[in-house]
């Protein structure tokens, strides 16, 4: 049996898609932005010679590799609000919760650049009297990036994606639309077919533009 496509209704709700592919830009910015600072953070302290900083930020990886993303937002949006009182907000919860999940990643992917850097690196750096943070931000971290800037551009991608997760508590990004019209349009299969192109069209520019950071990285060094 075939299957009669129609796509006839997207014109009238091209408004509430944009509407929907800023909000999960936005998000996805924001849990890059904090993923990507986190990480820095806890890879340096994985990397420490304090035992202390290094069990901590290995339990913090630990946690938040391994529990499924929506089960954290499940708990920061439902669970936390009911122990704490605390009201919830389907954008900040959802921030928060993928933040620390996407730097978790972050921090493994960090952490092996930082330990690809020549020894002789720290050393010389020492010797010249750098501070640790110094050393981190201006010595350590620019080299490392360029190892792991393959890694890092594949977590960025998925980040983006992981936004979607977010439609489970009606945050109302592209996943959460495309229920909404499916469910008043009866057009599922056209509905998420929409979202996965409008997805695709939105993380093409990134792709490229991190394939030619990646490569000009390479050129460099």
């Amino acid at each position: 049996m075939s299957y009669a496509w129609d796509f006839s209704f997207l014109p009238h709700y091209s408004l509430v898609l944009l509407r929907a592919l800023g909000s999960t830009l936005k998000l996805a910015a924001i849990c890059l932005a904090a993923g990507f600072i986190l990480g820095c953070v806890f890879a340096a302290a994985r990397t420490s010679r304090y035992v202390v900083l290094r069990l901590l930020a290995g339990a913090y990886v630990e946690l938040f590799r391994n529990v499924p993303a929506i089960v954290l937002l499940f708990w920061f949006f439902y669970t936390i609000p009911l122990m704490t009182g605390i009201g919830n907000d389907r954008f900040l919860t959802a921030a928060i919760a993928f933040s620390l999940y996407a730097g978790a990643y972050f921090t493994e992917i960090i952490r092996s650049g930082i330990e690809a850097v020549d020894p002789g690196q720290w050393l010389a750096a020492r010797a010249l009297g750098f501070t640790p943070g110094a050393l981190f931000r201006d010595i350590i971290l620019p080299q490392a990036i360029k190892k792991m800037m393959p890694a890092l551009a594949n977590e960025s991608i998925e980040v983006v994606k992981l936004t979607t997760v977010a439609a489970t508590v009606a945050y109302p990004e592209l996943l959460y639309t495309a229920k909404l019209l499916s469910d008043t349009e009866y057009r599922p299969v056209e509905a998420y077919t929409t979202v996965a192109g409008v997805l695709l069209i939105a993380l093409l520019p990134m792709t490229l533009l991190l394939f030619r950071l990646e490569r000009g990285m390479r050129r460099s060094g």
